[in-house]
This record gives structure tokens, C-alpha cells and sequence, in this order.
């Protein structure tokens, strides 16, 4: 078993993301711990990319904010090597493909592997084009997490098929932000999934930013990710943020174990 099924194994799994390197990255290795210690079972760290299409404007504006600080792929990479001397959920990485291609794909993941890591979620390939970058993952045993989203419907199948680590369901149409309620049919995607593949775990993300949604949300799936509405405390408190997000989590935890 992997370790990122293994996170699933104990209950719901709480999935925090953060942007790293927002307002720097000393505050963002002292978020992790803190949202390890305070009961995140997996922790998506997203690597900014100058055009982050899946993302609304909170993740896309944190994104610019750690470009212009000077965040670079090697400082993240350093910094997660240091973080897993003490942080022991499993970790995956979340960013775009021309990021990996320009750092070579090959490189990418073997020093993803080295420095700890457990997966890669990279939402701008397809299906169709996993093949780039899933092989080269298993080689170095990273999961290379596949998404379904709410158009996905007749390939649904053939996604959770192949799917390694979790399948990460989004929950609505459009980039990532906090949105009031969700209305996509997350129950029937889920079941989908199971009926196909019983044995990988659902996580749902996009939108998720209360804990009612939350506890909503863990009736139907195995997990929930929840980014802009950490994001937005990060882009309101900055290098102060820390204790807001370890308050939130720790509801959202408690709201989803409740469902």
C-alpha cells in the first residue's frame, strides 16, 4: 500500500493545500508543520507557475506573490527535504506541466522521490496524455494522481481504471475559489468510481471552504482538498497566518469526521 492510500485508511482524509513560497517559504514550512501536527492526513504543496490555469484568482495572485519573491523549483525542492526530517504525512506536489518539461520531466520526479515526496498532481494533462509523465512516477514509486470532474462522465471508467494513489474529484466547473454550495452530483461520481475501482480512494477538491461543505462532502467521499480558503488566510495575515490555518483545519477535520 502506498502511502498516500495509506492516508485514506484511518478515516476521512483531510487535505490541505498551500501555495508555496507565499509571502516565503520559511512561512510556508512553518504552516506545513503545524497543519501536519494538527491532524492534516495529506498536505498538497502547489509549486507557482507564471500561468496557472486551473486556478481562481486567490491561488493564481499567491502564485504571482512567490514569483516575484524569488520561489524557485530547487528552493522548494530544499525546503521539502529539510520539512521531512520532522513532517511525516505523505506530501504531493501540485503544478502545471511546462513546469516539469522545462525542469525535465525525468529530474523532476527522481528528485521529487529523493526529497520525499509521495505524488504529482499535474491538472493540465489529460487522460489521454498521462502517459508522458505516470510511467516515469511508478519508475520512482510517485503516484501520479489522475482527476475526474464533473464532464468527465463516459471517461470515468477508464480514469479510475488506472488511477494510482487517489483520484481527485472536482467538484464544479471553472478554476479553484471558495464557492457557497456545490452542485455537482458528487455522491454519483464517487459511486461511479467505487463501482470501477473499489480499492482507490476519492478525494473531492474545488469550492470546499466550510465546514457544513465539509461535512457534506465526507458523506459521499473518502477526502476532501481545501486550497483557496487556506490561501485567502495566508493573503490576509501573511507571515502571521499560521495560527488562523491551524485553527481552520482542525475544524474542517472535526466537520468532516462528523460526515
Amino acid at each position: 500500500m502506498s502511502n498516500i492510500k495509506k492516508a485514506f485508511s484511518e478515516g476521512k482524509a483531510f487535505i490541505p493545500f498551500i501555495t508555496c513560497g507565499d509571502p516565503d517559504l520559511e512561512t510556508t514550512a512553518r504552516i506545513i508543520r503545524e497543519m501536519a501536527a494538527s491532524g492534516a492526513d495529506l498536505i498538497e504543496l502547489g509549486i507557482p507557475f507564471s500561468d496557472p490555469a486551473a486556478e481562481g484568482p486567490v491561488i493564481q495572485a499567491a502564485s504571482l506573490r512567490a514569483l516575484l519573491g524569488g520561489v524557485t523549483t530547487d528552493k522548494i525542492f530544499d525546503m521539502v527535504r529539510d520539512l521531512r526530517r520532522e513532517v511525516k504525512v505523505p506530501m504531493v506536489f501540485m503544478t502545471y506541466a511546462n513546469l516539469v518539461y522545462a525542469y525535465g520531466t525525468e529530474r523532476f520526479v527522481k528528485t521529487a522521490a529523493e526529497i520525499g515526496m509521495d505524488g504529482l498532481i499535474l491538472p493540465d494533462v489529460p487522460f489521454e496524455e498521462k502517459e508522458e509523465f505516470a510511467p516515469i512516477c511508478r519508475k520512482y514509486g510517485i503516484d501520479f494522481i489522475s482527476l475526474i470532474s464533473p464532464t468527465s462522465e463516459q471517461r470515468i471508467e477508464m480514469i479510475a481504471k488506472d488511477a494510482d494513489g487517489f483520484i481527485y474529484c472536482v467538484s464544479s466547473l471553472g478554476v479553484t475559489g471558495v464557492r457557497s454550495k456545490i452542485e455537482t452530483d458528487i455522491e454519483n461520481m464517487v459511486r461511479h468510481v467505487r463501482r470501477v475501482n473499489p480499492d482507490i480512494p476519492c478525494a473531492v477538491g474545488f469550492g470546499i471552504a466550510t465546514p457544513e461543505l465539509a461535512q457534506m462532502m465526507g458523506k459521499y467521499a473518502d477526502g476532501i482538498i481545501v486550497g483557496s480558503a487556506i490561501m485567502e488566510f495566508i493573503d490576509q495575515y501573511g507571515k502571521d497566518a499560521s495560527p488562523y490555518v491551524t485553527d481552520f483545519v482542525i475544524k474542517m477535520k472535526k466537520a468532516l469526521n462528523a460526515g
